[in-house]
């Protein structure tokens, strides 16, 4: 399962972006997908984002923040422009995204959606984000990131 590639690596390679795939073996019964990545990989939690999907004003919205933070869903729909957030269900994000739970890439996804990066991000040359599934993450630029998903940049992260 490890070699095989997903939407995200292969937008990645397709584009010709500079970046690095990081694997880890999940534990099936940890459900704090990001701060398991994070420990896993020896790495700041700061640094590894977690990809959430919210509804905003009814339209699917992508919030990208660090794992050691929560998703301000005020700030999220004020960065796209709306007025009320709140968490997407699981199934209708991982029907939308293509991706499982704990696995959602920001990147590759079946229907591009809205995106908003937190601000944070720009503090780091590299940040971390899931690559596709469960065990799997991307580095790369935040810069790249933001190219590649059109996302707005704001801070949407609450500690």
């Amino acid at each position: 399962m490890a070699g095989r590639g997903t939407p995200a690596t292969a937008l990645l390679v397709r584009r010709g972006i500079r970046h690095r795939v990081h694997s880890y073996t999940h534990d099936d019964r940890e459900t704090g997908y990001g701060p398991e990545a994070a420990r896993a990989m020896g790495q700041d939690p700061d640094r590894v984002f977690k990809t959430l999907v919210a509804v905003v004003d009814g339209a699917m919205t992508v919030g990208i923040v660090p794992v050691s933070a929560q998703l301000d869903l005020k700030a999220l729909a004020a960065a796209v422009g709306g007025k009320r957030a709140a968490m997407a269900e699981i199934a209708d994000a991982e029907r939308t995204t293509g991706y499982v739970a704990g696995g959602i890439s920001p990147l590759g996804q079946r229907k591009r959606l809205p995106t908003v990066l937190d601000a944070s991000a720009a503090g780091f040359g590299t940040i971390y984000c899931s690559g596709g599934r469960r065990g799997l993450e991307i580095e790369l630029a935040p810069d790249d990131l933001v190219s590649l998903t059109g996302a707005a940049v704001a801070t949407i992260a609450l500690y």
